[in-house]
């Protein structure tokens, strides 16, 4: 497929910073494409720039060089608003913690990004219903983050980010912060998941074993993609 049909292409995406009086080149000429339905895994060390290359084509930061595409679109051309519009209905985010909001059950956690999209309320539940059920969560509805698991709370967090049928996911160190066993079976329904829904991932790990199981692998070192 080229470019133009791609979910994400990015080309020349460059990020530098200044510290010190020094320039550090964070990233430096990333040209990247992930396809409709593909999975990729972003591999490389801590400190090698794949959260600030999640950040870049999330659409979440400013100061970048170069261009990123989304379903298309030019991300340089579209107003404030356009992109918040963008990241809402075609972005979904997972982070390696679950950032879920206290007070709220993990149906209404899951149901928020589609209220917050103008959907129903009925509509909304019902969606967060039906992921938290394919994530095997159907009897843990009405529990509130406190009362679940690391690995419960991490899949309520990956069915919000799939709670709008967004085109891509994003997620950065998703299973980082569990135990090996648990960061099996979270990824593996995450990944079953965003097939079933039809969507594309691009995936930040620093672990070999883990990006093994995904469609393709590539790899980040000092801020250069191979």
């Amino acid at each position: 497929m080229s470019d133009a049909a791609a979910v994400l292409a990015t080309a020349g995406l460059s990020r530098d910073f200044t510290q010190g009086g020094q320039t550090i080149h964070v990233l430096r000429g990333i040209d990247l494409s992930v396809e409709p339905g593909e999975i990729v895994a972003l591999l490389g060390a801590s400190g090698s720039g794949k959260s600030t290359l999640l950040q870049a084509v999330g659409l979440l930061e400013g100061g970048f060089c170069g261009s990123i595409r989304i379903d298309g679109e030019e991300a340089a051309r579209l107003t404030s608003a356009q992109r918040t519009a963008l990241r809402r209905d075609r972005l979904g985010f997972v982070y390696q913690f679950h950032h879920l909001l206290p007070d709220f059950t993990a149906v209404e956690n899951v149901a928020m990004p589609p209220l917050i999209a103008g959907r129903a309320h009925g509509e909304a539940t019902a969606r967060a219903t039906e992921l938290l059920a394919a994530l095997g969560l159907g009897h843990r509805l009405g529990h509130r983050p406190a009362k679940l698991s690391g690995g419960e709370q991490q899949r309520v967090a990956v069915a919000r980010a799939l709670a709008n049928r967004p085109r891509l996911v994003l997620a950065d160190e998703p299973t980082g912060n569990l135990d090996e066993a648990t960061a099996d079976i979270v990824l593996a329904e995450f990944l079953r998941l965003v097939r079933g829904e039809g969507a594309a991932a691009l995936i930040a790990t620093h672990n070999e074993r883990l990006a093994a199981k995904m469609d393709r692998v590539v790899r980040l070192h000092d801020g250069v993609l191979a």
